[in-house]
């Protein structure tokens, strides 16, 4: 969870934001009720920083890659799957599925790297906060048996959907 002390939210004074500049990148954990003034300012004293208000900042944290959901109609089963970061190219990418119901995912996430070229330009990225580049797995099972040769997916913004007929 995030701070719950109030007496943690006060202004950045001048220490603070040497001390700031001195450690690097930061986290700021802001409370809900926060002004656009009040977020304007911190932001602006962090300068590298990261800010979550509401909901962001209850310091829960999921999955960054296999958030998996299951659904189920009369004839299929419709999954979808966080995937933030992983390659979409086919030679990188590749998603079994068997016909007792298990699913098999192998990719390799391209996010979390510490020099990211863009455009002809190399940047130097001060944070890291998704997944560390390379292979990944994810494997789970639905509910039951399936048609696997009966089975369309679609992989966009990191995140695969896909709908199998069952047996």
């Amino acid at each position: 969870m995030g701070p719950t002390n109030p007496d943690m939210f006060s202004s950045p004074t001048k220490e603070n934001t040497e001390a700031a500049e001195a450690i690097g990148p930061a986290m700021i954990i802001l409370p809900s009720q926060s002004t656009r003034d009040e977020l304007d300012t911190i932001l602006a004293a962090a300068k590298n920083g990261v800010a979550l208000t509401g909901a962001a900042a209850t310091g829960s944290v999921g999955p960054v890659i296999g958030k998996v959901e299951i659904g189920e109609l009369d004839d299929s089963y419709y999954f979808r799957v966080s995937l933030p970061g992983a390659s979409m190219d086919k030679k990188d990418f590749n998603c079994d599925i068997e016909p007792d119901g298990k699913v098999e995912i192998k990719g390799i996430s391209t996010t979390g790297e510490k020099i990211v070229c863009k455009n002809l330009q190399i940047f130097h990225m001060l944070t890291q906060n998704l997944c560390r580049p390379g292979p990944f797995t994810v494997s789970f099972q639905l509910p039951g048996p399936v048609n696997n040769q009966e089975a369309t997916s679609y992989l966009a913004n990191g995140m695969l959907e896909a709908i199998v007929k069952k047996m």
